[in-house]
């Protein structure tokens, strides 16, 4: 098992907490490791779930005095057990219960028992750099973060039957869309769009759906948590920015495989695009799990200048395959800075040794970007 970089101790110290993540990020793993002593229930188990559906009242009169932590996988499987954990929390103030969930859809759309702001909510995300030793970049690029794949003798194989198993578990149990023939042709559009803006209309027409459709889709996919969006900064006056939002999937090797893609070759358009796409979810974990209040955002003029990724007003990150950029390769850098206070810009690329442009843009190895992300060196 790796070392997650997400902290849950301190947290559980004050409240009960939500542990989101897709499935197989390894949220079962890692409470059952942290908290060995908790009393567990797994809503996956049919046996278990039958039998807390019939009586949810059970999870407390099975409860002793020397029970302090209460996990329950999967909760979104039977929303309607919050009101007996609700209770609980209300009776005895120094119990904890730890909530995972692989989709937040129905607890959300069902109106269910959120307790009232009684739990914090946590995301867990597949495996980074960090947790990784920073020494697999080709691997993340080619396989992505998912601790069972990461390290698979297959895991080609294995991501397509991920892929098929999320369609199955997560939209045809839960009765989430109405055509799931439709969704399966829709995923891979999604992934060919991934790390750009979204255009509904045009995906609407090479489906044969209404556009509200595919909207609602792309709802499935970040209430389920497969997906991203990307908001668009819109702090600048003199170059009018692009307002709508990007998407990403969750996983570079999920995006692999309905992409039907090997191994991205270095310095290819396909490593460019899976690099940008590695480097976004490092930055969104970095920021969720270190609980930084800066919102991330990607920069476009209508002019087509373009940062990829803005942190509130002060970074702005480009990402290049090339070991050598050019400054017509991160002009949008500049263009920011003459509207936005930036104290760093920084072009993560292919570089052997970081080096400084005469404009003051930093030029970054993605190793070495990486190592100081995760100390705090860029945040």
């Amino acid at each position: 098992m790796y070392a997650r970089a997400i902290t849950l101790d301190s947290s559980l110290e004050r409240k009960s907490i939500f542990l989101f993540g897709p499935r197989q990020t390894g949220k079962s793993t890692l409470l059952k490791s942290l908290f060995p002593a908790a009393v567990y229930y797994d809503l996956l188990e049919a046996d278990t779930f039958r039998e807390i559906s019939a009586a949810p009242e059970l999870i407390r009169k099975r409860l002793t005095e020397s029970d302090r932590i209460v996990i329950i996988d999967e909760i979104q499987k039977l929303p309607a057990l919050l009101d007996e954990v609700h209770l609980l929390i209300e009776r005895n103030k120094s119990l904890r219960f730890l909530l995972t969930g692989s989709s937040a859809r129905k607890l959300k759309r069902g109106g269910a028992n959120l307790l009232a702001g009684r739990a914090l909510v946590k995301h867990l995300h597949p495996l980074v750099s960090v947790e990784l030793g920073f020494s697999r970049l080709e691997d993340q690029l080619a396989r992505g973060g998912l601790p069972p794949f990461i390290d698979s003798s297959d895991s080609r194989s294995d991501l397509n039957t991920y892929v098929g198993t999320y369609l199955q578990q997560e939209i045809l149990a839960e009765g989430i869309v109405r055509s799931i023939e439709s969704f399966s042709r829709f995923l891979p559009l999604v992934a060919h769009c991934n790390g750009e803006q979204v255009n509904f209309t045009e995906i609407a027409s090479d489906l044969g759906v209404a556009p509200r459709t595919v909207r609602e889709y792309f709802t499935v996919l970040t209430d389920t948590l497969i997906g991203y969006q990307l908001p668009a900064c819109k702090l600048t006056t003199k170059r009018k920015p692009a307002s709508k939002a990007k998407f990403y999937l969750f996983d570079v090797g999920v995006a692999n495989a309905l992409l039907r893609r090997g191994i991205p070759e270095p310095g290819s358009e396909v490593y460019g695009r899976a690099l940008e796409h590695l480097i976004y979810l490092e930055l969104l974990t970095y920021i969720d799990y270190r609980n930084i209040d800066l919102p991330l955002a990607y920069w476009r003029s209508l002019s087509q200048l373009e940062v990829d990724f803005v942190i509130g007003e002060s970074v702005a990150i480009e990402v290049k395959s090339k070991s050598r950029p050019t400054k017509r390769d991160f002009r949008g850098l500049p263009a920011l800075a003459e509207e936005l206070p930036l104290k760093r810009r920084i072009v993560v690329c292919s570089t052997h040794k970081p080096y400084r442009e005469d404009d003051g843009t930093e030029m970054m190895p993605v190793e070495d970007f990486l190592r100081a992300l995760w100390r705090g060196d860029i945040l």
